[in-house]
C-alpha cells in the first residue's frame, strides 16, 4: 500500500486557480475563503510560492487549508482518518495532472516517490 507524501520542488497545490474549486463555501469559513482569494497572485499561484526553489515561503506558517493532515481532510472534506491517504494521494494526482499535465515530470516524480516508499515499507 502506497503512503501519501508531499512531494519536494512540486508546488502543484500552490496554483490556486479558483476556478477549479467552485465550491469553496463547501469546505472553508468565510474567513477562510477570503484568505484563500488575497493568497491568489500573478498567473493564479500563490503569493508566497517561490517559483525559484519551487517551495513556500510560509511553510511552517500556512494556513490550515494548505496543510494535507488526516485532521484538515476531516475538517474540510469530512474524510474519515482511515481514507485520508488514498484520498490524498488521489487529490495530489490530480492536482499534478491539472497544473503540470498526466505526463509531466512532476507526475512522474511522484508516482516515483510513491513507489518507493511503498516498496520500503513491504520490506
Amino acid at each position: 500500500m502506497a503512503t501519501w507524501q508531499c512531494v519536494t520542488e512540486c508546488g502543484a497545490c500552490c496554483n490556486l486557480d479558483p476556478v477549479d474549486y467552485p465550491n469553496l463555501e463547501d469546505y472553508l469559513t468565510l474567513d477562510e475563503i477570503t484568505h484563500y482569494f488575497s493568497l491568489v497572485g500573478k498567473g493564479r499561484w500563490c503569493i508566497n510560492f517561490d517559483h525559484d526553489t519551487r517551495k513556500c515561503r510560509i511553510y511552517q506558517k500556512r494556513p490550515d487549508f494548505c496543510r494535507v493532515t488526516p485532521h484538515t481532510f476531516e475538517k474540510m472534506y469530512k474524510i474519515e482518518r482511515t481514507e485520508f491517504n488514498d484520498f490524498a494521494i488521489e487529490c495530489c494526482q490530480q492536482q499534478i495532472a491539472g497544473v503540470y499535465g498526466e505526463n509531466s515530470l512532476e507526475m512522474e516524480h511522484y508516482k516515483q516517490e510513491v513507489v518507493v516508499d511503498r516498496k520500503t515499507r513491504s520490506e
